[in-house]
């Protein structure tokens, strides 16, 4: 029983070093999307309410990217146009209030040095593969506190049901943001 003891509190000892969290600053952090407009201009908004955190598994070497934005917190040049995106032809915040994404784990490496990053996209209820490229950065792998991790893709928006207006609007949505870590 004292072995059994013992063997329990060791792995209890070590399970913080397997994982570690950092969260997301929601205050100096943002995401932003732009679709062209008619071939000639762009839509864009810059989303206020991001929130989520960085999980770290040092054993793999890996860490996992979670990041929430609230679809309300956008903000846009018109008002107008704000109330457009929220509507149910895009983003349909009513129904769908937060736009999900969640990176499969990613080699830490890859966090300093730059490269592409796998994950999910759930937008309007609908969860597709995404991929998106992170900016390498100076901040050592053992030390991401402060780091900032920039990203950038592209997703179709006829894949997450945003079909209205398509005569007018590109199917192709930049997405990109710009995720500042701390500790908890």
């Amino acid at each position: 029983m004292r072995h059994l003891f013992a063997a329990i509190v060791l792995l209890l000892s070590a399970a913080p070093l397997a994982a570690a969290d950092l969260r997301i600053d929601p205050v100096r952090s943002r995401a932003e999307f732009s679709v062209r407009l008619l071939w000639v201009s762009n839509v864009s908004g810059a989303f206020e309410g991001i929130r989520g955190d960085v999980s770290i598994d040092h054993a793999a070497q890996t860490a996992v990217v979670r990041a929430d934005i609230d679809t309300e917190s956008i903000r846009m040049e018109s008002a107008r146009l704000r109330r457009w995106v929220l509507a149910p032809e895009f983003f349909d915040a009513v129904h769908y209030p937060t736009i999900h994404f969640e990176s499969l784990p990613t080699p830490l490496m890859l966090l300093t040095h730059g490269g592409d990053v796998a994950g999910k996209l759930t937008l309007r209820g609908i969860t597709q593969p995404v991929t998106f490229h992170l900016q390498g950065n100076r901040c050592p792998t053992e030390s991401l506190a402060g780091c900032i991790l920039q990203l950038q893709g592209m997703i179709d928006r006829t894949d997450f049901e945003m079909r209205g207006r398509r005569g007018a609007l590109s199917d192709r949505v930049n997405l990109g943001m710009a995720i500042v870590l701390e500790a908890p």
